[in-house]
């Protein structure tokens, strides 16, 4: 298309109530006109983690009013729209059904396309909001529920190197902030301890860091950083240290796989290398600059994006419905998309050799 595409993401995969107006010019260059986020903070402190029937009622009771404010303040009617994204999966399919159905509904009212966005995908893109970022690129995807590294060729062309065999690197900061009693979300609450901790003080396991390959895993420290806490009394003091240690470890583990991945990743590859780091946890400064650190040794550029986009957000839920509008990967399917709770960006790759998991749903990575 020659023309600028403006879209309105939808994003409601996990507790955060999204929506976005986004223009995109055809050289590519981006304008967010409004975004809105509602986190459920409130809503799931008191249980130390999401609940997904919590979330999925939240999610029905402020959708639309979210949506419809964020289309006041951009100043952007529907009939002025190009198409409408939301994310379609992967995700809680409570929280993700809403989403997608509202965006249905308001396509079908001003027969506007929709497009249903993989939630990951709007991560693999999101530093596109604010900077240049040429494909190809490798990218760290780091979450509360997923881990892994991706080549990413174009737009849809995606190849997974290396995944959490169990836990995702988020999904541990949360568990040990709900052992400690010290907050949720966990990752931000571990990192704010952490800051004033002697991250030597506690031996935690690297796991899988001895082993060749991209694979990582972090079920076993989370589960050592348990029993330090059942066989010890901790002050506050011995709380930051843990955090700290805790943080060491999976930054260290993230680092020194990123630097494998570097290596494989530019094998063959011409011209600049970018590590683009994405997800809720590439909000985290300690991991930010081990990876920075590996960039640089590696002669690549980090990249990631500005912190308000790393965490679940619907701008890049837009940008992604932009981008497939602009590449002519849009169609009248996307009404009769029937929502993921599984939806891995390397399909191929996951159904040939899941990470972990599989069942009825389909491969989990």
């Amino acid at each position: 298309m020659t023309d600028p595409i403006c879209v309105l993401g939808i994003e409601t995969s996990c507790d955060e109530t999204a929506a976005a107006v986004l223009r995109r010019a055809p050289d590519g260059t981006v304008s967010i006109l409004a975004e809105t986020v509602r986190s459920q903070i409130d809503e799931h402190a008191p249980y130390g983690g999401v609940v997904p029937e919590i979330a999925a009622r939240a999610h029905a009771e402020i959708a639309d009013e979210i949506v419809s404010q964020t289309l006041q303040k951009s100043g952007v009617g529907l009939a002025d729209l190009d198409a409408i994204a939301a994310t379609s999966g992967p995700g809680l399919i409570g929280g993700v059904m809403v989403g997608m159905m509202t965006g249905k509904a308001m396509a079908l009212a001003a027969d506007k396309p929709f497009v249903p966005i993989n939630h990951l995908e709007g991560h693999a893109l999101s530093p596109r909001l604010a900077d240049p970022c040429p494909f190809p690129y490798l990218l760290l995807l780091v979450s509360g529920g997923h881990c892994q590294f991706i080549a990413v060729a174009g737009l849809g062309d995606y190849r997974r190197l290396g995944s959490t065999i169990d836990d995702a690197a988020g999904e541990a900061f949360d568990k040990l902030a709900k052992t400690l009693g010290i907050g949720f979300p966990g990752g931000p609450a571990v990192e704010r301890l952490a800051s004033d901790g002697d991250a030597k003080r506690f031996a935690l396991p690297r796991p899988l860091l001895n082993r060749p390959g991209l694979d990582m895993s972090f079920a076993g420290l989370k589960t050592a950083a348990a029993r330090v806490v059942e066989a010890e009394s901790l002050d506050i003091r011995g709380q930051a240290d843990l955090c700290a240690s805790f943080q060491a470890a999976i930054a260290e583990c993230l680092a020194e796989k990123s630097r494998r991945a570097l290596i494989e990743f530019q094998d063959g590859q011409g011209g600049d290398t970018r590590l683009v780091v994405a997800g809720g946890v590439a909000a985290n400064q300690t991991i930010r600059a081990a990876l920075n650190d590996v960039a640089e040794a590696a002669d690549a550029s980090l990249i990631a994006p500005p912190l308000r986009h790393c965490t679940d957000n619907a701008a890049m839920i837009a940008l992604a419905g932009a981008e497939r509008l602009a590449a002519g990967l849009v169609d009248d399917a996307g009404l009769t998309f029937a929502a993921r709770p599984r939806w891995p960006l390397d399909e191929a790759r996951a159904q040939a050799d899941p990470a972990y998991g599989g069942g009825k749903r389909g491969a989990k990575a």
